[in-house]
């Protein structure tokens, strides 16, 4: 049997925890920071773990995961 592709967004973006969830960047931190409250900034900084129904999309885009 080949061997599956993962999908190349998946690899650049995602990363899979040794427990199995998917860590991502944190979202609306591009630009416009000026209206942004000092707070969200705070809390937004470094990375989160996605939410379990967005897990499953991501995992089935990376056969080799964990």
């Amino acid at each position: 049997m080949p061997k599956m592709k993962t999908k190349s967004s998946c690899k650049k973006r995602f990363k899979v925890t040794a427990g199995g969830r998917v860590k991502s960047g944190q979202a609306g931190k591009r630009h416009g920071m000026i209206k942004r409250s000092a707070k969200f900034i705070r809390t937004a900084r470094g990375t989160t773990v996605m939410s379990t129904p967005d897990e499953k999309i991501i995992k089935s885009m990376m056969p080799y995961s964990r």
